[in-house]
C-alpha cells in the first residue's frame, strides 16, 4: 500500500509570521500524538519575489505523513477541524492538499467545515475500508 501525504497550509490576513509559526507549531503538535508517520514542517512558504510582504498573509505549512493506516486521514482532518474551531480569536484559512484535490477552509460555519471535511475524506477512503 502506497504512503499518502497530506500537504496543509495555514494562512492569516494580517497575522504576523511569529503568531502564525505559533498556530502552525500548535496543529503540529497535536498532529504528532495520532496515527501517523510524520508531520514535518515545511519550510519556503516565503513570499514570492517581487510581493511586498504586507500584501501577503503569512502561511505556516506541514506535511503529514499517513502512512498506510486508513484510519489515519480520518484522524488528522478531526484534529485539524477541533484545532480550527478553537482558534476563536483568528480563523486562520486552512488548505488541505492530497494528490490533486485540494480543499480550502476560511469563514464558514461549524457545519459547512464539518461537511467540507467528511467529503473529502470519503474521496480519499478506500472503498470497503
Amino acid at each position: 500500500m502506497m504512503e499518502s501525504r497530506l500537504k496543509i497550509l495555514l494562512s492569516e490576513e494580517g497575522a504576523e509570521a511569529e503568531h502564525v509559526a505559533k498556530l502552525t507549531g500548535y496543529l503540529r503538535d497535536e498532529l504528532l500524538h495520532l496515527d501517523v508517520d510524520d508531520v514535518t514542517a515545511v519550510p519556503g512558504t516565503e513570499v514570492p519575489p517581487g510581493a511586498r510582504a504586507v500584501d501577503v498573509a503569512q502561511v505556516g505549512a506541514l506535511l503529514v505523513t499517513l502512512g498506510s493506516s486508513t484510519t489515519a486521514l480520518r484522524q488528522v482532518v478531526s484534529a485539524i477541524r477541533e484545532w480550527w474551531s478553537r482558534c476563536r480569536d483568528s480563523r486562520p484559512s486552512v488548505r488541505l492538499a492530497m494528490d490533486d484535490d485540494v480543499l480550502e477552509i476560511s469563514e464558514a460555519t461549524p457545519e459547512q467545515v464539518t461537511e467540507a471535511f467528511d467529503l473529502f475524506i470519503s474521496r480519499h477512503s478506500t472503498p470497503g475500508a
